[in-house]
């Protein structure tokens, strides 16, 4: 049984309106599921960054007209493109706006990206909630960006995360120094940030970046497991995460000073650099059709 399937079989969908995300509500456990699953590719598009500020106006807006403000313990981060958790930002926006040098409607993008991210990280500012990322295939730049703005981040085994900026001589701008080293150090998260190296799962676990490593297909399951575990000492947890938010703040400020650092540095790339983010650009697209390519052919065998 696939992660969605196994999903769908236990909870109802939540019809939104939205078109690239698709939200679920476990109401019996308290876990709202949130599974991206953008177009043309599996990267942030506005169309799903407004999706995610729809889903969570909603699961807000259902927090806090309820009695008990703890019905809703857990949001869930996740995908249901096989093999792909996000490949991060839309690097056709970013190639078109840099040569137009349309430095205002790349800001406006970049700002965009930062929303969602700064409430996962910030459990959409609602105390009793917990945000989980759930990576289930890769997770590049600002894919893994987002992965890591998950109060806790689990992955299965074999999935790979990375930035990749540094071959385009840039670097991520819209969380990763902040996300990456609150967990490591900024010390260690600047090396791999530079090294433009994908890493598996299996490291970053080793590393302390992920939290729980789950086997292959078992995402869902390990999501479960994390949050019975977790209801042992919640309070004690919760308290914790607390502490951490006082001694390692993370503030939208923070977060839109250094998005703002990533645009001026984008506008200084080089014809060089632009070269290379057009093979991004063309992996990125290759990805998507062989993904979708791999979609029809499942929809055929069934």
């Amino acid at each position: 049984m696939s992660h969605l399937q196994f999903v769908q079989s236990k909870l109802q969908p939540v019809s939104d309106g939205n078109t690239q995300l698709t939200a679920y509500l476990d109401a019996h456990n308290g876990i709202a599921w949130g599974y991206m699953h953008a177009e043309p590719r599996p990267c942030y598009t506005y169309t799903l960054l407004a999706d995610f500020m729809r889903w969570f106006g909603d699961l807000t807006e259902l927090i806090d007209s309820s009695p008990r403000q703890d019905e809703i313990t857990y949001a869930v981060i996740a995908s249901s493109v096989p093999g792909v958790f996000n490949l991060g930002g839309d690097l056709n926006l970013f190639h078109r706006l840099i040569l137009e040098q349309d430095r205002a409607n790349l800001l406006k993008y970049a700002r965009a990206c930062i929303e969602p991210l700064y409430l996962i990280a910030a459990h959409l500012e609602r105390p009793n909630l917990k945000t989980i990322t759930l990576v289930q295939g890769d997770a590049l730049g600002g894919g893994f960006e987002c992965a890591l703005s998950g109060n806790a981040l689990i992955a299965e085994r074999g999935c790979k995360l990375g930035f990749p900026e540094i071959l385009f001589n840039l670097f991520p701008g819209m969380g990763a120094l902040t996300l990456l080293g609150r967990r490591i150090g900024h010390h260690q998260a600047e090396k791999i940030i530079l090294s433009g190296k994908l890493y598996t799962a299996e490291e970053l676990y080793d590393m302390g970046v992920v939290d729980v490593l789950a086997e292959p297909g078992e995402g869902e399951q390990a999501v479960y497991e994390f949050v019975r575990r977790e209801s042992r000492a919640r309070n004690g947890t919760l308290a914790l995460r607390e502490a951490r938010e006082v001694s390692q703040p993370v503030s939208y400020e923070e977060l839109m000073r250094i998005t703002e650092i990533w645009v001026d540095a984008a506008f200084r790339l080089g014809p060089k650099d632009l070269r290379m983010m057009e093979r991004l650009v063309a992996r990125q697209n290759g990805k998507a059709e062989a993904l979708a390519s791999q979609a029809q052919g499942a929809l055929l065998a069934g």
